[in-house]
């Protein structure tokens, strides 16, 4: 039988998704389950962009241009004016989902065997497109002791070497919510200059920052323009995580012709998504307050919560709508599989993500869990409830 590629091997399941088929048997049981494991946001999709779906007068659904329609991004130049990040359309190429800019960016700017620079936690599927691309992730640990804050610069300088080529951040950070002080950011640019690194930075969480810190994106850093490579995505911002619509950015002329290389290669972005992601920026503004004031109320619900469970830490996150948690337990994967597998309680449980699978270095995030608080609160309160029983009951608790 004819072997699969090194990749293929190499290539990390999901933390968030590799438990579903247990998830998938507790429902066939009967057990309902309280999906705290995925971003998957339960608030509506903006009315605007589920009417122009609806009344798409098209006679063909054609392909669009490789970087997306023009009218999109000439809309997408004033939603980031609001932020005060300065891009022209030409700046902008649209893809599918924020995962294709990842990948693009990493294919377009990297070299097999080159290394990205990432604090860590991580988003786990940073880990599967360096592998895609044939490029090596370093990590710099942020530890929940210290609230996930950015360890000092010698750490950073401890990494770079003549293979590294660039600096990933996630800001506001998944799967932590840490919010990145201007300070760190500082911090980030005069390495990034120094080194003459890339900064890819996904900012796809900007709307949800719950502190009075400002939000500090990567294209507001002076002096590293031609460095900075923006991701971002309507997944979350519009609950539109299935219509596949991210963004790449960067004033860099040179990158943008290589991406669209490969914008070129796949085609087109989705077209049904980007009419509806053109036609949620023209949603009031009142939706975004009151999905922005749902979730203030959703982190206060869950942070408050985890941290009254004996033997439970979180710290407060800062933006996005995660959480890395410490539990009581020696092993957080085999707690979440034994969740799903052997427990329930009134015919209910919890799924979560094991925070090891957002490490690279081994033996890091054993006792913690992401949780993402995506449901409403009265299911975050029965959900926390139901962990509380779980830790009781667990044969391999810590005290």
């Amino acid at each position: 039988m004819p072997k699969i590629s090194v990749r293929g091997y190499e290539m990390p399941a999901s933390p968030i998704r590799k438990l579903a088929p247990l998830a998938n048997a507790a429902k066939q049981r009967g057990i309902h389950v309280y999906h705290l494991n995925i971003g998957q946001p339960d608030l509506p999709t903006p009315p605007a962009a589920l009417n122009a779906i609806r009344n798409i007068d098209r006679t063909i659904l054609e392909y669009s241009p490789s970087q997306g329609y023009l009218s999109y991004r000439e809309k997408l130049v004033d939603y980031y004016a609001k932020y005060k990040i300065d891009v022209t359309p030409d700046d902008i190429i649209i893809t599918s989902g924020g995962s294709e800019a990842v990948l693009f960016a990493f294919l377009s700017c990297l070299n097999p065997g080159d290394e990205i620079i990432v604090p860590e936690p991580a988003y786990a599927n940073y880990m599967a497109f360096a592998i895609s691309a044939g490029a090596v992730i370093r990590t710099v640990t942020t530890t929940i002791e210290e609230g996930f804050s950015l360890p000092k610069v010698e750490k950073f300088e401890e990494l770079i070497n003549e293979r590294t080529r660039a600096i990933l951040i996630c800001n506001p950070n998944n799967p932590t919510g840490y919010l990145y002080t201007r300070r760190e950011m500082n911090q980030i640019r005069d390495l990034v200059k120094k080194y003459d690194l890339y900064l890819f930075s996904d900012e796809v969480y900007r709307e949800f920052i719950y502190t009075g810190s400002p939000y500090i994106s990567a294209c507001h850093l002076e002096g590293i323009e031609q460095n900075v490579v923006l991701i971002d995505s309507v997944s979350k911002r519009y609950s539109e995580c299935g219509i596949r619509i991210g963004a790449l950015i960067t004033k860099n002329e040179e990158v943008r012709k290589a991406v669209m290389k490969f914008c070129q290669a796949r085609l087109s972005p989705p077209l049904i998504g980007q009419i509806a992601a053109e036609a949620s920026l023209d949603e009031g503004d009142e939706y975004s307050r009151e999905v922005y004031d749902e979730y203030v109320e959703r982190r206060k619900c869950l942070i408050d919560g985890l941290n009254r469970i004996p033997g439970v830490y979180s710290p407060i996150p800062m933006g996005a709508f995660y959480t890395v948690a410490k539990l009581p337990v020696e092993d957080a994967e085999d707690f979440c599989a034994w969740c799903l597998r052997d427990f329930n309680y009134e015919g209910e449980t919890v799924m979560m993500a094991p925070a090891a699978g957002f490490y690279t270095t081994p033996g890091l995030g054993r006792n913690e869990v992401r949780l993402a608080y995506v449901l409403k609160k009265e299911d975050l309160t029965r959900a926390l409830f139901v962990l509380s029983k779980a830790l009781e009951a667990y044969p391999g608790r810590k005290e």
